[in-house]
Formats: C-alpha cells, structure tokens, sequence
C-alpha cells in the first residue's frame, strides 16, 4: 500500500460543499442499494473526478443499475469479495445506511483516517451554499414514516412544493437533483442514517420516542442501547428554529436540553393533554396549539379535530402532534395541518381492520416491528388476542407484556424468536393462554389466526403486532401482513 493512501490529501474535504473543486477527488460508494445509487448520481452532479462503487451482490438490479453507471464513467465491481479491500488513493468513502461501522471497507476507512459520509450527509452539502431547500426532520423509534408522510401532506396543503425524503420516499439527492425548486423537505431520518451525519444542520426537528430497536447494528459497542440512543439525538444537532419532543417519553427532552443547537432555537413539546406553553397538545376533541402563537401564555390555537387523525389511536395522535409542531414551526396554518391531516391515505399494514367475523375484530398491524409499537398498537384496544413473533433483534417484551398484560385474552406466538415472548409472559401474564406454533413456513400464519379465533370472545380484538420483524418468514412485514390478512378472509367454515 502505498504510502499516502492512509492519509486525506484533499484539505477543502472537511468544509466540502457544491462549488469545491471535486474533480480533485477519487469518491467510494460503498453498496449499490437505493442511497448507494444516489449517491452516485449526486458524485456525478459535483463532478467527483473519479467514482468507485462496490457492493458484494450481483442480484439483477445492482447489474442493471451498474451497467448505467458505468456509461457515466463510475467504476463499478459487484460480486463476492467486492467489498473486502478499500482501494488505494480514495480521498473519501459515502456508505450506504445499513453498512456496520465494523463492515471491512468503513473500518479500513477509519484506519486511514479517511471521512465516512451517509448519502444525508453527501446531500447537505450538494445544497451549500447556494441552493439551500430547509430540511424538516423526523426520527424514532416508532411512528417516523406516518409522522413524515402527515407532515409532507400538511405542507402540501399549504401550498408549499415539497417531498417526503429520506428513509422514506426517495433517496434526499434524487430530490435535489429534480427540476423542482422545493420550499421544503419532509426528512424521514433512521439512525443509521445519522449516525453518519458531520454537518446537517436541519431548520427543525423532532424524536418521537426511543426504544430499544436496533441493537444488532450496535453489537461493538460497550453499550449498544446507549450508541442507538446517542445516534437519534444527532438529529438536534445544530438546528436553527425548533427541536420537538414527546413530553411522554422524557428521553426526548433530554436530547434537546443536551444538544448544541443554533441560538434562538426552540423547545416545542407535545403530549395527549392540555398542553403547557410551548407546546402542542389535546383539548376535549382538539389538537391546539400554544408554541406557535403570540398569546400562548394563555390561550391555545386550535388546529384539527382529533378525528381529523386516521386512526386516531393515542400514538397516532401523537404523530399529528409532532408533525403539526414541525408544519407551524414552518408557518404553516391551522387550516393547512386539518386539510393534511383529512387528506392523508396512510398505507396498509398500519393498525388496520382486515375483517369482523363472529363479533371479533381483526386488525393487521404488521409495521409493528418491535415491541415499543406493538405497546403502541395494545394502547388503542381494550380485550387483545395478540398474534406476535419473528425476528427480535435483541430486544425484550417484558415492559410490554408487564403494562398490557391485562388486556390479553391470549397470545398466540409464532416465528424464530417465539420463545422469548413466551418467556416474558410466563414471567409477567402467566395466566394468559398461549399457543406457541413451532412450524416455520408462512403457512403457521393461517394456522395462528385460526388458533387466535379459538381464543377470542365477541367485542375482542384479534391484533398482529408481532414486536419483530418479519424475514425470519416473509420477505417483510408487507407480506407477513397480507397473509394475516388472507387468512381471516378464509376464516369461515372453521369451528
């Protein structure tokens, strides 16, 4: 290895923006997934002087999409191996989200002292210092995707051109390169997302919640939980206008008082009551407002009725509220967040009623994907028979099953980390039945609503949220939900 291939040469890098002079640089894309293509693209927007992209899989559409960038001049090598060994002479590594700190081309990285950007971070500075679109940004444990998608309908009705980015909706590059000139962007950020941020610097921001996800991305950390949780604050670093937090949930509220944010920002809470200064918050049927307001001391705006949110669950409420403090930090009108909020069509798979039979609901909660939104999911009914199970990640259910314990009819559990389910209610509900299906082909499906169906009383609810995700079975929780969903449309004839 030659020996100045250890060390970052190109001294504009640290202050890098779009008029640096990046025909000095060799850029690596490390994998060829939605933001590694993106990232790519946007390199060749800069006018990067040499592009590396590598990525060990092969599948049809990494091929597809190698042979157009290769038209464009990108070095691409995709197969096994491809990843083991960063190259000689690069001044700069873009990782795709997903890729470990530990992955062999970010640790080799790191050796050399290179920068390790995220395509977020690639995309931030494309926009310096001229083309700045403000970035509204949203993360969490639960709940980020129904936030991002109500606050770019929010801002939609408001008249303002903007688009849901991010970890949701489209790579934030693809964005930046349309013809638009956007007011806004609607910013879904995951951690892993963050976790490779330097300089973002969002106009507002908000963390729903925090939970235990995730943890396997963290497994070289001394304190996985504590890495996860540190990685979703950066989202409050340096913001200009407003860091929203749940009043409920009062980790949130530490990340804010904690981070070195812009002089002038504010602190905006929101909760599911009367709601103090600064804050958003429930009055009788109405989401109101006393932090955008010049009176807020003592009076409140009103901004929707609760039954504008669908479903107006106690969590989903709670993701108008965020959304709405994110909107009115941008001037948007009370008007403009109740016509976003009628307008929204959220996606399947989301606390949705997938049949009645016999005087039992069933209700497809698939998104739920680890046990803080399964909690959220049990909040929003009374009598529970629970289908859950898959892939725990490493996480636990015994807070759950400790705080809704009670509303459980029975459980019916099936998927690779089944036991550990089973477990925490025998610890915490032992007098809860439960079935445990030990099949593991996605026929168990058709077999644990029959058995749910067996459990369940007129006026319960039948509810997937199975507090894990599903690949251990399906392809993902889309799937595992339509089988649910299958299954209970084929539920007559059985006793």
């Amino acid at each position: 290895m030659s020996g100045d291939a250890r060390v970052n040469t190109l001294d504009w890098l640290g202050a890098a923006d779009r008029l640096s002079p990046w025909g000095e640089a060799t850029v690596l894309v490390a994998g060829l997934g939605t933001s590694g293509f993106a990232a790519a693209d946007g390199l060749i927007a800069l006018g990067a002087g040499r592009i590396i992209v590598l990525d060990s899989s092969d599948a049809a559409q990494n091929v597809e999409k190698a042979e157009l960038l290769r038209q464009l001049d990108v070095e691409v090598t995709l197969g096994e191996g491809a990843t083991d060994v960063l190259p000689d002479g690069v001044h700069l590594v873009v990782t795709s989200p997903g890729w470990r700190p530990t992955a062999p081309l970010l640790a080799q990285a790191a050796e050399r002292g290179l920068p390790v950007w995220g395509e977020v971070e690639l995309a931030w500075r494309m926009m310096q210092p001229d083309r700045v679109v403000p970035w509204l940004g949203i993360t969490g444990t639960n709940g980020k995707t129904t936030t991002t998608a109500m606050l770019e309908s929010m801002l939609s009705a408001a008249g303002l051109r903007t688009s849901a980015v991010g970890n949701y909706g489209r790579p934030i590059i693809e964005a930046l390169l349309d013809e638009i000139d956007y007011d806004v962007l609607a910013v879904e950020l995951s951690s892993f997302q963050l976790h490779w941020t330097h300089s973002v610097a969002l106009h507002s921001a908000a963390v729903l919640n925090l939970h235990a996800d995730h943890l396997e991305w963290y497994a070289h950390e001394a304190d996985p939980y504590a890495a996860y949780a540190a990685d979703k604050a950066r989202i409050y670093e340096r913001v200009t206008h407003a860091c929203v937090y749940n009043v409920a949930d009062p980790a949130t509220e530490r990340m804010v008082e904690e981070a070195e944010v812009t002089e002038g920002a504010r602190a905006i809470g929101f909760r599911l009551a009367v709601p103090a200064p600064s804050m958003l918050g429930v009055v009788d049927d109405l989401l109101v407002d006393r932090a955008f307001v010049e009176q807020r001391r003592d009076s409140a705006l009103p901004l929707a009725h609760v039954a504008d949110v669908q479903p107006a669950a106690p969590h989903n409420v709670e993701n108008a509220l965020a959304a709405a403090a994110l909107a009115r930090s941008f001037g948007v009108g009370p008007q403009a967040v109740a016509e976003g909020l009628k307008a929204l069509q959220l996606g399947d798979h989301r606390i949705q009623t997938v049949g009645e039979v016999g005087g039992v609901t069933f209700v497809d909660d698939s998104k739920a994907t680890n046990p803080h939104a399964a909690a959220s999911s049990m909040r929003a009914f009374d009598s529970i028979v629970w289908v859950a199970g898959g892939q725990a990640k490493g996480t636990m259910f015994d807070e759950l099953v400790a705080t809704y314990g009670a509303k459980l009819r029975g459980a019916v559990l099936l998927g690779v980390d089944r036991q550990v389910i089973a477990d925490a209610l025998a610890r915490h509900a032992p007098d809860v039945p439960r079935i445990v299906i030990d099949s593991g082909e996605t026929e168990a499906m058709t077999q644990a609503v029959i058995e749910a169906a067996r459990l369940a009383q007129p006026g319960d609810t039948v509810l997937l949220a199975p507090g894990c995700a599903s690949k251990d079975m399906w392809p993902g929780y889309d799937a595992r939900g339509r089988d649910f969903a299958d299954a209970v449309g084929r539920l007559d004839g059985h006793d």
